[in-house]
């Protein structure tokens, strides 16, 4: 793989691009699985069930991408090899955004977010790649990511929209 001037992302074949999605998929389970324990921490357990879930749901993902690529030695080489280093291409949720007071319409929120980017990746890298096999890959992966948009969409539709206040709290932790 290679960024060239005004290029885009180049990934020369369909064992790289599998490396990368491997990539993508474990850095969000890790990092919802993260998030779970963080609103369990602040007594949120709403949220933090969600963001349980949603690493279940990217635990599924893995096994997608893993099948895939017909290779159980995957997940090892996409951990030396392809530790996420393009900005801005993650499928996780950013630290940042994330708020002990959260409810469960943010958290699907920077879900769906992370998937939107997860499927800019793919169709960037499909668009870039002259491998035919690279090409459809990508497609097959962007589409993929597309299938997890609808789902957290729906989610959203049926999900109370906070009130604006809803970061206002009565007894906030003690700064130290």
């Amino acid at each position: 793989m290679h960024r060239p001037d005004d290029k885009g992302l180049i990934i020369g074949s369909t064992d790289e691009l599998l490396a990368h999605a491997m990539a993508i998929e474990m850095e969000a389970a890790e990092r919802y699985e993260e998030l779970a324990d963080q609103m369990e921490m602040h007594n949120n357990p709403e949220v933090a069930e969600l963001f349980s879930k949603l690493a279940e749901i990217e635990g599924k993902h893995i096994q997608q991408v893993r099948d895939l690529g017909g290779d159980d030695e995957l997940s090892l080489k996409t951990r030396w090899k392809y530790g996420w280093a393009e900005p801005g291409v993650s499928e996780a949720p950013d630290y940042e955004d994330v708020h002990y007071l959260m409810q469960p319409y943010h958290a699907v929120s920077l879900a769906l977010r992370a998937e939107r980017r997860a499927v800019s990746f793919f169709v960037e890298v499909g668009e870039q790649s002259e491998d035919e096999e690279v090409v459809a890959m990508a497609a097959r992966l962007a589409q993929d990511e597309r299938n997890h948009v609808t789902l957290l969409e729906e989610w959203l539709n049926i999900l109370p929209e906070p009130d604006e206040d809803w970061a206002d709290d009565p007894d906030p932790p003690a700064e130290g």
